[in-house]
């Protein structure tokens, strides 16, 4: 049943935006606006032309609707035709190229803005498209194949982000010669020289294009969160929630590669105390499950969300990512990268300086070294095992604990000088004391093992928490206090390392402190694990 209020109806639904428009901006701000801005009217008289409307233009991205899918499809070649000659006289590394999508379906229609499915899959196939052209959904296939004079290039199925079922996609042919043609990338036709021909030179263009410019993420329109409905109040500076990136390969053995990049990410935002960063506990309750950035901002509190997916393929991977205000619903950024899994480490530091970038952050030198401390060094190898580690943190069986001292002793082995293997160890050992296997002897190897991390990586806050737990076992009260004091310095934004302080403060006999650390903890991570509660539980009584 339809929501009261709310009017739902069928229509054809147009999504643009411009192919590189990060680059684009980078260069040259102001011209870029100027040319966004009078493509924009362009566009909207085109399509006032066919019959449609624009229904919002945020940044780059123009999103339209029309009663009919052939006049969208009609409005949509004109588009691009008249910016082709808009183009010819510019310089082709100033030029804007845009893609567009279409789609038909239901939507939800309020105060003039569309929302629902049919929109996020017009975006969904806009990103599919090439710079300058224009891709279709299935639907939008079966109703215009016999009423417009086109050719069509085939993409297959294709998996779009939280849409469950997989939707056909095609790219137009819209050369006079293209009519009637059907390129099927699924089912490769060679009947004729001059189709096989064809199809050798659109695959050449498509290759060269995404070796130059390629850089389509899919952009969205998304519903505003409300500030008043907000579970916590705003910060007073910037603050984001790290989504868990989706594993988009086929193996779901690598949940754990694309699980670590999300953390990699968190880990470097946390580390300055000009962001306000959700803890990874807590953004990964929503892992798996189709939330919407509404949702999250107003359960976590956050202004901004980033989402992003990870394929990860032999020795190729593949990362899209997007930060969204959620406030208005608008892009600040998106980005799609291909690189070797070798490239990795630069990518992660490249999408962390984005968001730093976006948010209109200037970092101290301080927070630039604690950034940038490189963990794994380029060793490819210690990082993928690293990323296994981590994600079994979180499960808290007595076989993960064992499986993750495994991976910690293997890591130290590959490389005895980077202290994250050291950290995991130190930890792993921290774990079997408290489950009550040789205490003695695995708090004494956990000290260690911590000294030695912070020997070799002063920036490590979590191994400066697990040298105040340890201190506090042996009942070295100042010193656990002074461990968990720089803990936080070095991780502000650290769910856990202030969960560490109120802990250690509590049974040091302070708990009047302890109450502002731990229900720090609990608004950095505002889904914890019972023990953050049964913490505070404590410090009351």
């Amino acid at each position: 049943m339809a929501e009261k209020g709310f009017k739902r109806k069928l229509t054809a639904i147009l999504s643009a935006d411009v192919l590189g428009y990060s680059r684009l901006m980078r260069d040259d701000e102001e011209a870029t606006v100027r040319n966004i801005s009078s493509h924009r009217v362009l566009i909207s008289d085109i399509v006032l032309q066919h019959h449609g409307r624009v229904v919002d233009s945020p940044g780059d991205n123009i999103l339209a609707e029309f009663a009919s899918v052939v006049d969208a499809v009609n409005g949509a070649i004109k588009i691009q035709e008249e910016i082709k000659i808009s183009n010819k006289d510019t310089p082709q590394d100033r030029r804007m190229e845009f893609r567009i999508g279409i789609n038909l379906g239901d939507v939800i229609e309020e105060e003039e803005r569309i929302y629902g499915d049919g929109v996020n899959i017009a975006a969904r196939v806009e990103g599919l498209a090439a710079g300058g052209g224009i891709a279709i959904s299935g639907i939008v296939y079966d109703s215009i194949k016999d009423k417009v004079s086109l050719g069509y290039h085939y993409l297959g199925e294709q998996d779009v982000k939280n849409i469950p079922e997989p939707v056909r996609v095609y790219r137009l042919l819209t050369e006079p010669e293209d009519a009637g043609q059907m390129i099927d990338e699924e089912k490769p036709q060679s009947r004729t020289f001059r189709y096989a021909a064809f199809g050798a030179v659109v695959l050449t263009v498509l290759v060269v294009g995404a070796l130059v410019i390629w850089n389509n993420y899919f952009r969205l329109q998304i519903e505003p969160a409300s500030v008043e409905k907000m579970a916590y109040p705003l910060p007073d500076k910037p603050s984001i929630a790290v989504l868990p990136f989706d594993n988009m390969s086929d193996d779901p053995k690598q949940e754990f590669f694309s699980d670590g990049i999300t953390e990699e990410i968190i880990n470097a935002l946390s580390k300055t105390d000009q962001l306000f960063v959700t803890a990874r506990n807590s953004t990964f309750t929503y892992k798996g499950k189709p939330v919407k950035v509404k949702q999250v901002a107003e359960e976590l509190g956050v202004r901004y969300v980033l989402e992003g997916s990870v394929r990860k393929s032999e020795d190729r991977v593949r990362i899209t990512a997007q930060l969204i205000d959620a406030t208005t619903g608008h892009h600040l950024w998106s980005e799609r990268y291909d690189r070797e899994l070798k490239d990795i480490f630069a990518l992660q530091d490249e999408v962390t300086m984005k968001i730093i970038t976006a948010l209109q952050v200037e970092l101290t030198e301080g927070e630039q070294e604690r950034i940038w401390a490189k963990r794994y060094k380029g060793r490819l190898d210690v990082k993928l095992k690293g990323m296994e580690a981590a994600s079994l943190t979180r499960k808290g069986t007595e076989e993960s604990v064992m499986r993750w001292g495994q991976l910690a002793q293997e890591m130290v082995d590959m490389a005895p000088e980077l202290a994250v293997g050291y950290g995991h160890l130190g930890w792993y050992h921290f774990f079997l004391a408290a489950m009550g296997k040789s205490p003695r002897e695995n708090f004494k190897k956990a000290y260690e093992l911590a000294l030695k991390t912070i020997s070799l990586s002063e920036y490590d806050g979590l191994s400066h928490g697990l040298l105040g737990n340890v201190y506090l076992r042996w009942r070295q009260h100042e010193k656990a206090i002074a461990a968990g004091k720089r803990a936080v310095e070095l991780e502000p934004n650290g769910a856990q390392v202030h969960q560490y302080l109120g802990y250690i403060l509590n049974y040091a006999g302070r708990p009047d402190e302890a109450i502002g650390y731990t229900n720090k903890a609990i608004r950095l991570n505002p889904f914890p694990s019972f023990w953050l509660y049964r913490d505070m539980g404590h410090i009351y009584l």
